[in-house]
């Protein structure tokens, strides 16, 4: 089990770290995050959420809706990101900054309640 992966307790906040970014060839990005803070949440939980992401110095943040799931390491699972900490998920921004910094690497994300 991943540290820090026990199930949430009221008030904790859900961290994740953007450990890669890729383009998604209909529109969007698909973000490979690993867990660094908080419960892991459930694939229900994340199904249509919304993560605040944030780039490491925190100068820049804006918020992505989570459309699915991408499915390169199998179908994601609770129990998997229970275990290692990880999910790859579909999103689009909800306001395009043509302008800003575009998500990379280091970034955080925080599931939104």
């Amino acid at each position: 089990m991943v540290s820090g992966t026990s199930s949430p307790r009221q008030g904790d906040a859900t961290l994740f770290r953007v450990i890669d970014v890729l383009d998604h060839p209909h529109g969007g990005l698909i973000l490979r995050l690993r867990l660094q803070e908080g419960g892991a949440p459930s694939v229900k939980a994340l199904k249509g959420a919304t993560l605040e992401v944030a780039s490491p110095d925190g100068g820049t943040k804006r918020s992505v809706k989570v459309d699915g799931f991408a499915v390169f390491g199998g179908r994601p699972s609770d129990e998997r990101i229970r275990r290692t900490g990880r999910v790859d998920v579909h999103v689009f921004e909800l306001e395009e900054d043509e302008a800003g910094e575009p998500i990379n690497l280091q970034w955080t994300a925080s599931l939104l309640k």
